[in-house]
């Protein structure tokens, strides 16, 4: 049905809450503001990290939210990939495309380098044909650059595509890029929180979705 699927990282392919609850506090601590409790920082995920400052804090000064980015990376280089985890399905997914001969990308509001660290940890290379991260872009998710660049890589138009995320940036990001959209409930939005958004589906796990719309 698609010529290319679009994939979220964060709760969409795998879970990273651990070190990203730990890089987040890490750099509230350096900057001398309280932690954040564990869901607060879940919340926040998907979103620009200047963003999830913003949100954590209220804080909407632009040195502080460059520096919380560059702490909050700091630590990330030191605890994200040893605490990042795919989901069950996720292999098994990519797989299924590749046997189909439908390309697989990631666009996130990860750095890229960060995903080709988890890539080569699960020997994912030849599963995944791009990766699109924060710092290939001007603009992050839900601005639709990410997926323009996706597309422009794999040679395919965003009407053709499927992206695929966990949240409603994602569902908004599909929007305005001009892409199909599916969701998975694997994070922290529940399904009700897409209903006024275009989607071909919304589905409790990838296996749900790959059997919905691979055919």
């Amino acid at each position: 049905m698609y010529k290319a699927y679009l994939f979220d990282f964060d709760y969409t392919l795998g879970d990273s809450t651990e070190g990203i609850v730990e890089s987040a506090n890490y750099a509230l601590g350096r900057m001398g503001i309280a932690p954040s409790d564990r869901d607060a920082i879940r919340r926040t995920v998907g979103m620009h990290l200047t963003d999830a400052y913003t949100a954590l804090t209220g804080d909407s000064s632009e040195d502080a939210r460059q520096r919380f980015y560059a702490l909050f990376r700091e630590r990330a280089d030191e605890v994200m990939l040893a605490s990042t985890a795919l989901f069950p399905d996720a292999l098994p997914t990519l797989r299924a495309l590749k046997r189909a001969s439908v390309p697989a990308a990631i666009v996130t509001t990860k750095t890229r380098y960060r995903i080709e660290q988890v890539i080569g940890r699960y020997d994912m290379s030849a599963l995944v044909a791009t990766v699109v991260g924060c710092e290939d872009v001007e603009l992050p998710k839900p601005d639709p650059e990410g997926v323009y660049i996706a597309c422009g890589r794999l040679g395919v138009a965003p009407s053709e595509v499927l992206f695929v995320g966990d949240s409603v940036i994602d569902a908004k990001t599909a929007r305005a890029a001009g892409a199909s959209f599916a969701a998975v409930t694997t994070g922290t939005t529940g399904a009700a929180a897409f209903d006024g958004y275009p989607r071909a589906a919304v589905c409790a796990s990838l296996s749900e979705l790959l059997a919905l719309t691979l055919k």
